[in-house]
């Protein structure tokens, strides 16, 4: 079985995705993917470099990530374009190795952790689509402290996404992550258990 995993930004995706792996799923992520297609040489950073100019990227030839946040970050149409560039290349990427993992484990949970898999349209890829869920004051205050933010800077970040809630009503599978790790721990077994994948 493969599902997609989401949920907004500091909801606690990675705390559940590693969760699920220590009980055995296998992780495809598509941050790490994201990172992979754009290093030194690669097709895509041509294209960004093209799109952005030559200031994103660093004297090395790897993409400058905090220039090109600034040139995409409140931009709609360059954010666009940007995904519009990355988009098929990191999808392509995903799944090869979703069809890699199904083959060669049959019997394993593959979970692709996408944290814009709503907003991408990406839902009909995976068999179920569990979202992380936090309420958004919640996810406020952990982003605030995570990333040391201000409250307007915090609400432009979760502006930048599809509302929490949204995500929470469309979801197969619902992981409530706002109490201790023990009680996001139960859940995520009990979904395991439900569907014999423990």
């Amino acid at each position: 079985m493969n599902i997609g995993l989401t949920g907004g930004i500091a909801c606690g995706k990675s705390t559940v995705s590693n969760m699920l792996v220590e009980r055995g799923a296998l992780l495809v992520d598509a941050d790490r993917i994201a990172r992979e297609v754009v290093e030194p040489g690669s097709p895509v950073l041509s294209q960004i470099a093209a799109r952005f100019g030559s200031e994103v990227l660093l004297p090395a030839g790897a993409l400058n990530r905090k220039k090109l946040g600034e040139l995409v970050f409140g931009n709609a149409e360059a954010r666009k374009d940007l995904q519009n560039i990355m988009h098929p290349s990191i999808r392509a990427v995903m799944r090869e190795r979703m069809k890699d993992y199904e083959l060669s484990h049959p019997d394993k949970l593959v979970v692709v952790d996408v944290p814009l898999l709503y907003e991408s349209g990406l839902q009909s890829m995976f068999e179920a689509v569990m979202v992380v869920y936090v309420p958004r004051d919640v996810q406020l205050d952990r982003l605030m402290q995570r990333d040391q933010l201000t409250l307007a800077q915090a609400e432009q970040r979760l502006a930048a996404q599809m509302d929490i809630e949204r995500k929470k009503d469309k979801a197969d599978v619902v992981i409530d992550n706002r109490g201790t790790l023990d009680d996001t721990r139960r859940q995520v077994e009990r979904f395991l258990m439900e569907r014999r994948l423990l």
